[in-house]
């Protein structure tokens, strides 16, 4: 019975992840061709985005701890369904704006309350296998829809782009009804297992924990700037919406396979090589993805910054869930902390644009700045030794 109620989360997860996809990596294609919007219209617009994700995971997390996990999820998923709906008759860039920063704060609330649902009540062996089939399930429908996305709005036309996450969101708030809420144990951490490192005392598990949270939101920086220019990027190879959904979401489908693997194998949980080796490859191939003068560059950059960004965030969600029985909390951290890279990117890169308009791909160079620096922080903060207790 408890698998059967953890399945319904995990389908609830792939559906959030496929309408969510769809909605926001597809509105800068939207925003471009109603509204006319340029790499740099793009990119301020995924800063707030960004922000206000970044706000709405915190208190999400926070009140879904508070209130309860199945709540706050179904608060969310409410709050986007309406906007939507407003969606599908809006006209004028201010009203799109305003219902994309309506259904922002409705996502925020959604993966908090997901991430913690999946994981609640489990020791650590349970949460590893809980958190890779969770990664697995919102990476391969989200690839799915980034991969499918320009077909279906070629197809169906722009009014897909709410028509289409409704139908979905809405399809998952009649299975959260009818699921029977999962029994919450009063103890959770009083199971069978290894306790978890932050609980442990143990300094170097908490010093991992600080850095997948620095590493993530650095890493999130670049896939929301690569998100908002890839409608240049693709239009500059000479891709069709189509052509360009399927060539775009490579990155995607490489993510998903480092999921696989990494929720097969527990040797990465805690070891600095490895996520230092992640963040070193994310740099370099976000910068080839801008810059990328071939579709085959393109597709090869685009494989390394996927396997990259599957260890970077396993490693903020694993230790995030590993953190203490608070998961909805620490789950909204996690979400915050994306939310602060979605802002930062863009409008580092927008500022960017603007100041230096004249500096060919002055975007690009900012941003790859600022991974560097990023990088060199993390080297600081390495730890001495392995932490105790490692999985």
């Amino acid at each position: 019975m408890a698998a059967h109620r953890s399945a319904v989360y995990f389908v609830l997860a792939g559906l959030n992840s496929f309408s969510t996809v769809l909605f926001f990596y597809y509105f800068y294609f939207f925003a471009r061709e109603a509204f006319g919007f340029d790499d740099a219209r793009n990119l301020w617009l995924a800063a707030l985005q960004g922000g206000v994700y970044a706000v709405g995971s915190w208190t999400g997390g926070r009140a879904a701890e508070r209130w309860g996990y199945r709540r706050g999820l179904m608060a969310g998923m409410a709050l986007m369904a309406a906007a939507w709906t407003a969606g599908i008759r809006a006209e004028g860039a201010v009203w799109h704006i305003g219902l994309l920063v309506m259904a922002t704060l409705g996502m925020s609330c959604t993966w908090p309350a997901l991430a913690a649902l999946v994981t609640e009540g489990q020791d650590r062996s349970g949460m590893h296998r809980s958190v890779g089939v969770y990664n697995l399930v919102w990476a391969g429908t989200g690839a799915l829809a980034y991969f499918t996305g320009g077909a279906v709005l070629e197809w169906l036309g722009m009014r897909a782009l709410h028509l289409v996450p409704l139908a979905i969101v809405c399809s998952g708030l009649v299975l959260l009804v009818l699921a029977k809420p999962p029994h919450r144990p009063a103890q959770p951490e009083a199971q069978t297992g290894s306790p978890p490192s932050w609980e442990t005392g143990h300094p170097q598990a908490r010093r991992f924990l600080l850095m997948a949270w620095l590493a993530n939101p650095l890493a999130y920086m670049a896939i929301q700037t690569l998100i908002a220019v890839m409608p240049g990027v693709t239009t500059r190879l000479g891709l069709s919406t189509t052509w360009a959904g399927m060539c775009a979401s490579i990155w995607c489908f490489a993510r998903l396979g480092a999921f696989a693997l990494l929720g097969q194998w527990a040797g990465w949980h805690y070891r600095f090589g490895w996520l230092a080796a992640g963040y070193a490859t994310l740099t370099t191939c976000f910068a080839l993805i801008l810059l990328a003068p071939s579709m085959l560059v393109l597709v090869l950059a685009q494989i390394g910054f996927g396997l990259a960004l599957g260890l970077i965030y396993s490693s903020s969600l694993f230790y995030s869930m590993d953190a203490g029985p608070t998961r909805g909390q620490h789950g909204g951290i996690h979400e915050a902390a994306i939310g602060l890279g979605n802002m930062s990117g863009p409008l580092i890169g927008a500022l960017a644009l603007q100041w230096g308009p004249q500096t060919p791909r002055s975007d690009t160079i900012a941003i790859t700045c600022l991974l560097v620096a990023g990088g060199c922080i993390l080297w600081t903060m390495r730890p001495d030794e392995p932490a105790p207790g490692r999985s």
